[in-house]
């Protein structure tokens, strides 16, 4: 079992940055692939990016490639989201969660663990 909560959304106005965090229960944390995804109002929840166990592999979303960075450190059972040159279009609740798998997967139904969310609006 792993519970996990988001904290560090607010509002910032565009071209700013954030960091979200994501604290984990459990003591097998460092066996899960780590996910972020937003859910925007009116759309489908989306894949933001992943991190390996190890944190040694990422990958995200073209959307936002080369703006967000995902690190994790296992020792404080948290992951990390660092967003950086945001835009409007970047305004939704963020959600992590975390899957038993190998390798970093985008598809929602992968993660079987899910935080609450945390608003993210970024303004023009």
């Amino acid at each position: 079992q792993v519970q996990l909560v988001e904290s560090g959304g607010g509002l910032v106005q565009a071209g700013g940055s954030l960091r979200l965090s994501c604290a984990a229960s459990g003591r097998t944390f460092n066996r899960y692939v780590m996910g972020w995804f937003r859910q925007a109002p009116g759309k489908e929840r989306e894949f933001v990016g992943g991190i390996s166990w190890s944190g040694g592999n990422t990958y995200y979303a073209d959307s936002v490639k080369g703006r967000f960075t995902i690190a994790r450190d296992n020792a404080k059972n948290t992951v990390y989201l660092q967003m950086n040159s945001l835009k409007p279009e970047d305004t939704a609740v963020y959600y992590c969660a975390a899957a038993s798998s190998s390798i970093i997967l985008p598809e929602t139904y992968r993660y079987g663990y899910w935080g609450q969310g945390t608003q993210v609006t970024v303004s023009s």
